[in-house]
């Protein structure tokens, strides 16, 4: 019999055992599928297709390179393309036979893991709460009485209910999100353009993120990492390098207690407290004004025409849609193309002012929902309540950020809630320690087994030693020279402090340039640094290339230990400026602002 939930390391073992294998595992999981939530999945493969797939896998060994996933169960939101399938995105009237995968389902299907069938959904993934479909409301695998979360209703059932191993959904303002944790799940919300959505029914094009549903934070990278990449058939595809996080050091940003909105929901407040407690990180209170204003301005901005545009090249019927739905598409209808240049210079003015809530902090800690509501709670008020869900998910995509949400545990009336990490773009690595540790920490399990054990988390490791290195002016992140450091592969270890005894200048060059300098019996406050990580080849051409009076010398850190950085001649000192009082020469460029 198979176990409750199916993890990545779980399914392996089945295999390894020798007990099962893919066909044998297929069958037995279809036959859970029919006893399971009837409103999780919209269309399934037929036993017949299973079984062929299954024996062509079979007549291939799992291959850890070539075939990473292989005999691993998953399942799709139905507005996501699967070959064999039709795409409905729970509307009868849009659906439409496909014969193409789309990218993402093509790479994880390439890398040996088998489609069970298409899910539920809010219709055209319009909604934070799954009753929006006529092919029924998916429910909480905790209580039927209460909402799945939505857009992506029964990609989240089926993957926390033993359904399958890990699923697709989207997200376009929370909707990969929300389910994960009404559902005590992990929920991977990649930074748009990561993962390709060729192949995906548009929401929001210029917004919409494929994303996924896992078990654990090691399965949801894993997963991830398969369904990655650069596609140029997709148009809002992007291809950069990874951006790291500091290593050490991490600054995490909470909510101020006048921004905690939990609409009267003690218990999910409490589980957010829980989730701070656990951190040893340093905390930092941010002012969540601007993220605020920029989820308002998703669905009372300009990007409700974009759902429109979307709609107009569906050529349904509008008394085809749900209420709600339609009244939400619809809303665009009159927006003109000023309101769209208007909306964009709110936006870009939005990001301005969170800027200076990202210089304080390297992530954010976040509710992922403020509450949660009784399925017929949410029919009796479909719009007010369904706006609430997306309190702390809707500006993410609009300011191009990185995101998991994690299980933070369970209310008292044993439903689960979760927290969510932010960072901004390509950080989405960065992100994993810090993830996999809250929910390690927050003892809940996994799904329906709150008991279940976490995979270990499994990093990419760099071959070879590396070198650590700190830089004081403008090599800082952000700053005009950084990139010479991005483009050799350097990553950010941490950002720190020297001990009281440095003091910075500001030299006399072109363009300008801070001088530290060690001076001992100082009693000053430190300034800052950040320390990189290099490939030792790239540390010797940095040193090289090093213009006098700078030279590479030992720096002493604040809380013990030292690292090599760049330290300035003393007897170069004459005439400058002393900009210690700044801090650090982050803080000096500031002051000229």
């Amino acid at each position: 019999m198979l176990p409750a939930i199916l993890d990545l390391a779980t399914v392996r073992a089945l295999y390894a055992s020798g007990g099962y294998n893919p066909a044998a595992l297929l069958a037995e999981l279809y036959a859970r599928i029919d006893a399971g939530d009837p409103a999780a999945f919209i269309t399934r493969m037929s036993a017949v297709a299973l079984a062929a797939e299954a024996d062509a896998l079979m007549a291939r060994a799992p291959e850890p390179n070539s075939l990473p996933l292989w005999g691993i169960p998953f399942a799709v939101k139905d507005n996501i393309d699967v070959a064999g399938l039709p795409t409905t995105a729970a509307c009868p009237a849009f659906a439409h036979d496909v014969a193409q995968d789309s990218t993402v389902v093509a790479k994880l299907r390439a890398a040996g893991a088998i489609v069970v069938g298409k899910t539920n959904l809010d219709q055209l993934a319009t909604g934070l709460n799954g009753t929006r479909s006529p092919y029924g409301a998916p429910r909480s695998v905790f209580n039927a009485d209460y909402i799945s979360g939505g857009s992506s209703s029964g990609s989240a059932v089926a993957v926390a209910s033993g359904l399958a191993s890990f699923s697709l959904g989207t997200d376009t303002a929370g909707s990969g999100r929300v389910p994960a944790a009404f559902n005590n799940l992990v929920g991977i919300k990649p930074t748009p353009g990561l993962l390709s959505t060729r192949g995906v029914v548009p929401a929001c094009r210029s917004l919409d993120c494929v994303t996924v549903f896992a078990l654990s934070v090691s399965d949801g990278a894993e997963v991830r990492r398969v369904a990655e990449g650069y596609d140029p058939a997709d148009i809002y595809s992007r291809r950069t390098a990874p951006v790291p996080l500091p290593s050490r050091g991490l600054r995490v940003g909470i909510l101020k207690a006048g921004d905690r909105e939990f609409f009267g929901d003690t218990e999910t407040a409490r589980l957010y407290d829980e989730a701070i407690a656990r951190l040893d990180e340093t905390l930092v209170e941010i002012d969540f004004t601007p993220f605020r204003e920029t989820a308002v301005l998703l669905y009372n901005g300009p990007w409700v025409a974009e759902r429109q545009a979307a709609f107009e090249s569906f050529r349904i019927a509008e008394a085809a849609l749900d209420p709600s739905v339609r009244m939400i598409t619809f809303s665009g209808v009159d927006r003109s193309a000023a309101d769209a240049f208007r909306g964009l210079y709110e936006l870009e003015a939005l990001k301005r002012r969170a800027e200076a809530e990202w210089a304080k902090v390297d992530v954010m800690l976040l509710p992922t929902a403020p509450t949660t509501y009784r399925v017929d709670e949410m029919l009796a008020d479909p719009i007010t309540l369904n706006s609430r869900l997306g309190t702390y998910t809707n500006f993410f995509n609009l300011m191009g950020l990185s995101g998991i949400a994690v299980p933070a545990g369970f209310r008292a009336d044993g439903l689960p809630a979760g927290v969510t990490l932010a960072a901004r773009s390509f950080q989405d690595d960065g992100l994993l320690p810090l993830a996999d540790k809250l929910h390690r920490l927050a003892a809940c399990g996994a799904g329906r087994d709150r008991g279940a054990a976490l995979a270990q988390l499994s990093l990419p490791t760099e071959a070879g030693e590396r070198l650590e290195l700190a830089v004081v002016g403008a090599h800082l992140s952000g700053m005009v020279l950084n990139d010479e450091l991005l483009s050799q592969g350097a990553t950010l270890v941490a950002r720190t402090k020297t001990t009281g005894d440095y003091r910075l200048f500001l030299l006399p060059t072109k363009p300008a340039k801070p001088g530290l300098v060690h001076a001992p019996g100082l009693d000053g406050i430190g300034i800052e640094i950040e320390i990189w990580s290099l490939d030792p080849a790239v540390f010797g051409r940095f040193v090289a290339a090093i213009p006098a009076p700078l030279g590479i010398g030992k720096i002493r850190l604040e809380g013990g230990g030292e690292v090599s950085g760049f330290l300035c001649e003393s007897s170069a000192l004459d005439g400058t400026t002393d900009i210690t009082r700044f801090g650090g020469w982050r803080g000096y460029m500031a002051s000229l602002a």
